[in-house]
């Protein structure tokens, strides 16, 4: 058993409808994203003999997050599930909780990898599975993981892991801008109350699906960020500055992050980290 490394591309949700379920594989959402070039990388190394203190367990030998020790609760959960004992580095582009799907991208990178580096012969859906519902279950995503794994531009048209959930997506690969203001907490939104968050979300897709181009996309994800309520000073006041000068920005779900079509957000005096929308989903990094 030798180590192996994915990566996962940073995930953008423009909007979504939550629908939880005590299942973790049948929750998820409805909704669309973006992935992005910008992303997560993730190296899986079995563990040791007496990591963790019980050699013959599963799990978390050691996380390092951009090099530091971390916990992830998504991470933990897939490497039991996958019934291994690794030690997982994970390393980011994008930053920590500002709604780039981090948590997702390390649950999704560490299942690929740990599939490859302990020769588990799992297929990418039931390895997708685990993932979805390893973070579900830590109650730090919905819709990431499979949007993830699809690339580009992800339409959830139905929530769920692969074998529950039913996917579409734009035909479009745009640069995107963006700038971030920092954390905001994932759990303490899908822990309150979702009624108004779905409906916005559910109006969304229904507006997306009628025109699914990129313009609509940002349209449909800028009408949602307001009518749910869940726009921040500073991100409101960042996608109002785009807005002035005519271009299209909106608010990333669920983070105190502005994305930009094109150079929105530069054209507005803002200094943004830019990429292309990534087009193909995560995948195991060839060796050499």
């Amino acid at each position: 058993m030798d180590e192996a490394t994915a990566f996962a591309p940073g995930h953008v949700t423009a909007f979504f409808a939550p629908y939880p379920d005590r299942d973790p594989v049948r929750s998820g959402s409805r909704g669309a994203g973006i992935a992005l070039s910008d992303g997560v990388e993730v190296t899986v190394t079995p563990a040791a003999a007496g990591e963790p203190d019980r050699p013959d367990d599963a799990g978390l030998a050691s996380l390092e997050l951009d090099g530091a020790a971390a916990e992830m609760e998504p991470v933990s959960r897939v490497l039991a599930e996958l019934n291994v004992a690794a030690e997982v580095e994970v390393d980011s582009d994008v930053p920590v909780g500002a709604g780039f799907g981090v948590s997702g991208a390390a649950a999704l990178g560490t299942a690929l990898a740990a599939n490859a580096a302990f020769d588990l012969d799992r297929s990418e859906n039931d390895l997708v599975r685990v993932a979805h519902a390893a973070e579900a279950a830590a109650g730090t995503g919905l819709g990431d993981v499979v949007g993830q794994f699809r690339g580009g531009l992800p339409v959830r048209l139905e929530p769920g892991a692969p074998g529950y959930g039913r996917m579409d997506g734009v035909p479009a690969r745009p640069r995107i801008e963006y700038v971030s203001f920092g954390e905001l907490s994932t759990e303490r939104v899908l822990g309150g109350d979702l009624d108004p968050v779905r409906e916005a979300g559910e109006a969304a897709l229904t507006r997306l699906m009628r025109a699914p181009d990129e313009l609509e996309l940002f349209a449909a994800g800028r009408e949602f960020a307001g009518e749910a309520g869940l726009l921040v000073p500073e991100v409101a006041e960042a996608v109002e500055a785009v807005e002035a000068e005519g271009g299209l920005a909106s608010m990333a779900m669920l983070g105190r992050t502005v994305y930009a079509l094109g150079t929105g957000l530069s054209d507005a005096g803002y200094d943004t980290e830019a990429c292309p929308v990534h087009p193909t989903g995560a995948t195991l990094r060839t060796e050499g």
